[in-house]
């Protein structure tokens, strides 16, 4: 029998686990100006990675790491699917098949690959011979994603800044990314940083200073209100677990002073306050959605992903959008009152998992990766939108309540683990 080094297997599947993570969520970007190669990009690494995962996994098994998994929480997964379900049907109805095919497949395949990251990354944590978090693996994928952005705002801020306010103010993005999306994606990355920052001491904290400053300066850049608003209840809610009362007023007081200037230079831009109060023209938008569109096809919708009978929705009251910037609100104009209960009922599933937790570092990283793709929701794609990463995450965080490892092994799994090659006695 050749000799297997367990650590050394695990190390190597932790790497793997991060390298796919962070291909996936740049499988999201416009990585390129000609629509047929960045589709090909875009189809090509997101299926790549979901077979990448599963193939990974399977070797996982293969090695004796026995998947003996319960699942809790289960009408989480089960609403879902019925809104995936509901979905599939609506294509009947659609207002444009394809488009409404294309998403759909889009964001079944998400959901496959979120259910077999998260029961990868627990049989890390149960056999791998290291100390295992999976925020540390989020946190790192999110950091070399933005790492591409911060430094090529140097090589070539042309490319990587989208000008906005008739060309006066330059955001993070470029044409690749929407710099709200972008900013949601820093603040999930610096929540998963901060649980990190806690647990680790020493040079390893030490080192964890640039993730963080390559994090929080890619969301300075984007010039996102909402990420920040997520970024300071992220903060708040982590500080507030602290027992070091010395490093909560500290924070306080930096974040007190701080807040005119968070004020000043992202939530009022141009020193337009009419445009915050509007939310930069969302709300006649929303308004003339729930009042001139909805009552058109109120129950069922316009088919997955569509709000309109043509490719965008009209009003002469306000400008014309062919999405909602409100997740919420996309749920309803696609798949009508039926869908957004359903939505609703899902949500409400997955906060009760969340609840239920018992595990403190699972239910922080759930609150940690939460918070900033819920605020996203309300005025971009969100979790039900079109197919982004916020999807994915959320997707991940369903399975994050659901999954979890059996430690009660049946006599068979029990003889599977008497063969396991390693270099320890598992048993």
């Amino acid at each position: 029998m050749r000799n297997f080094s367990n650590k050394k297997y695990t190390n190597k599947v932790l790497l793997l686990l991060l390298m796919v993570l962070f291909f996936k969520i740049l499988g999201y970007f416009t990585l390129s100006e000609n629509i047929v190669i960045t589709r090909l990009l875009k189809v090509g690494m997101r299926v790549g990675m979901t077979g990448c995962v599963i193939l990974l996994y399977r070797n996982m098994v293969s090695k004796g790491w026995v998947p003996t998994f319960q699942y809790r929480n289960m009408l989480a997964v089960f609403l879902y699917c019925g809104y995936l379900g509901l979905g599939l049907l609506s294509l009947l109805w659609s207002t444009n098949k394809g488009y409404s095919a294309l998403q759909w497949v889009m964001n079944f395949e998400s959901f496959i690959f979120a259910l077999y990251f998260i029961q990868a990354a627990l049989l890390i944590k149960k056999y791998g011979e290291i100390v295992f978090r999976f925020s540390k693996v989020f946190m790192y994928s999110v950091f070399m994603v933005l790492l591409i952005f911060v430094v090529g705002v140097f090589v070539d801020p042309d490319t990587f800044y989208r000008l906005t306010h008739g060309g006066e103010e330059a955001r993070l993005g470029g044409y690749m990314m929407n710099p709200n999306e972008l900013g949601m994606l820093a603040v999930a990355g610096i929540g998963a940083w901060m649980m990190e920052f806690r647990e680790e001491h020493g040079k390893r904290r030490l080192w964890l200073l640039l993730p963080f400053g390559v994090m929080f300066y890619a969301l300075i850049l984007t010039g996102s209100r909402s990420s920040m608003i997520g970024f300071l209840l992220i903060v708040f809610y982590l500080i507030n677990q602290s027992k070091k009362r010395g490093l909560k007023i500290a924070i306080y007081v930096g974040m007190f002073f701080s807040v005119p200037v968070i004020v000043q230079t992202i939530f009022i831009k141009q020193g337009d306050l009419q445009e915050v109060l509007s939310m930069t023209g969302r709300l006649p938008f929303w308004t003339a959605l729930l009042t001139e569109g909805l009552p058109k096809e109120p129950m069922f919708g316009f088919g997955y992903m569509r709000i309109a009978y043509g490719e965008s929705f009209q009003s002469l009251n306000t400008y014309a959008g062919k999405m909602t910037h409100n997740t919420f609100i996309q749920v309803l104009m696609n798949l009508g009152i039926v869908g957004f209960f359903t939505v609703v009922l899902q949500m409400a599933a997955t906060i009760r998992g969340f609840k239920k937790m018992k595990d403190r570092i699972r239910k922080t990283f759930f609150f940690a990766l939460f918070i900033p793709i819920t605020i996203n929701s309300f005025t971009e794609f969100g979790i039900f939108g079109e197919a982004n990463f916020g999807i994915l995450f959320y997707q991940l965080l369903i399975f994050w309540v659901v999954i979890y490892y059996n430690d009660k092994l049946s006599l068979k799994q029990r003889a599977q683990l008497r063969f396991y090659k390693g270099s320890r006695q598992v048993i």
